[in-house]
């Protein structure tokens, strides 16, 4: 599974501002594929409609199983995404 794959897909869609994904060790099948999302300003939608969407365009296994939805991404100084504190957002 390509990380920036499915995020370069899923920020095609009309609602998000941004995407992180990241995958979340899973017993049954390895790894899940995680997405925090920042929709745009003033739009709404839900963890399903975001899925079903995503089917239409990724491969089913790279669909996002969990989905949460955040105001802004954890950022380091330099303005880059931190991976590893968007995974522990799917661990609480």
């Amino acid at each position: 599974m390509s990380a920036l794959e499915i995020e370069e897909v899923l920020r095609t869609h009309a609602l998000v501002a941004e995407i992180a994904v990241v995958g979340k060790k899973d017993p049954q099948w390895g790894e899940r594929v995680c997405a925090a999302v920042v929709l745009k300003e003033g739009a709404a939608t839900t963890r399903d409609e975001l899925r079903k969407w995503g089917k239409e365009m990724l491969a089913p296994y790279k669909v996002p199983s969990m989905v949460i939805f955040v105001n802004d991404l954890p950022r380091n100084p330099m303005g880059k995404v931190v991976k590893a504190t968007v995974r522990n957002l799917f661990q609480e």
